[in-house]
């Protein structure tokens, strides 16, 4: 199941990290907000579904953010269509700072050429986007296969993608590949549901184009202890994702303390992109303008832990 799947079945639901990480990539040519030390992004599968593609990435823009995440909605777009969302997003200062949506799987050795090939496909489309990152899944649990081999498999392929974009840049930045866990509460079926063993798997890659896309919405539910996980793992985490526990609303609705995390990112001087991907249960560009508000006074110590329901 491919990361578009997941939001679709869930809708009725950066490397130069710290200051001791240079060896890992460039820095992201990503817009920050002046009050953050890392860049805020938005995932776009969870906002403005209502809306055509540039109407999407004006409200966007409406909600204060020049970043944005894509999961393949230009899947079948022509020509015409990126030329326009490409000159929308220049109008509009915005980045396309991730992408997703492959289809095939790390963790099944015998997709591995099925799962290169359509990397290969996408660098182009990428190039197109001035795109330089993706999230690769792992795929479904193999039956049959041992979890050991399943994820030597998963290591494996990903040295093969590696020495694919060994080098390349996108917009001046390398490529990188991000790789996420998903919590076995929204697929059971899912191989990588520890971010603990995601990190294995990207430590034992080794290289310095491949990082850990660190969902705190799928760790929580998965296993927690999500601040420790941070901060040994640092010098791996490539991308964040940010959504609250229960229901994958905005951070300050549940049960993860995002204004310590947010403070413990900054602490560990944490520079790629931290990327809102959460429900609105009420005006999304008031929603995402609150979360990215929680983001700076947590960091400049204007606000406490103090979850309440959306007003």
């Amino acid at each position: 199941m491919n990361r578009r799947d997941f939001a679709r079945s869930c809708a009725g639901a950066l490397v130069a990290t710290s200051s001791r990480n240079h060896a890992f990539a460039d820095e992201p040519a990503v817009t920050h907000l002046s009050d953050t030390p890392f860049p805020l992004s938005i995932m776009l599968w969870t906002v403005f579904r209502d809306l055509a593609f540039e109407a999407r990435l004006e409200s966007v823009s409406a909600a204060g953010y020049r970043n944005v995440e894509l999961v393949g909605e230009y899947d079948e777009w022509t020509e015409d269509d990126f030329s326009r969302a490409s000159a929308k997003r220049k109008q509009l200062g915005i980045t396309f700072d991730c992408t997703a949506g492959l289809k095939h799987s790390l963790s099944n050795p015998a997709e591995r050429d099925a799962f290169l090939a359509e990397l290969r496909q996408t660098l182009p489309i990428m190039e197109k986007l001035e795109c330089p990152a993706i999230i690769l899944l792992s795929g479904d649990t193999v039956p049959g296969m041992s979890i050991e081999q399943q994820q030597q498999s998963c290591v494996d392929g990903l040295k093969a993608a590696a020495r694919m974009i060994e080098g390349k840049k996108i917009r001046g930045n390398l490529v990188r590949l991000l790789l996420e866990n998903i919590d076995p509460e929204e697929n059971p079926k899912y191989f990588l549901t520890s971010s603990a063993r995601g990190f294995e798997i990207v430590k034992s890659v080794h290289h310095s184009q491949v990082q850990f896309c660190y969902d705190f919405f799928h760790e929580q539910i998965a296993e927690g202890n999500l601040i420790e996980k941070l901060e040994k793992n640092i010098d791996h985490v490539g991308l964040v994702h940010v959504a609250d526990v229960p229901g994958r609303h905005k951070p300050g609705t549940g049960e993860i303390n995002y204004p310590n995390i947010f403070r413990k990112l900054a602490e560990l001087k944490y520079k790629y992109v931290v990327a809102m991907e959460f429900l609105p249960v009420a005006d999304p560009i008031a929603e995402l303008r609150s979360a990215q508000k929680l983001v700076a006074d947590s960091i400049h110590g204007r606000c406490r832990y103090d979850p309440k329901p959306d007003s």
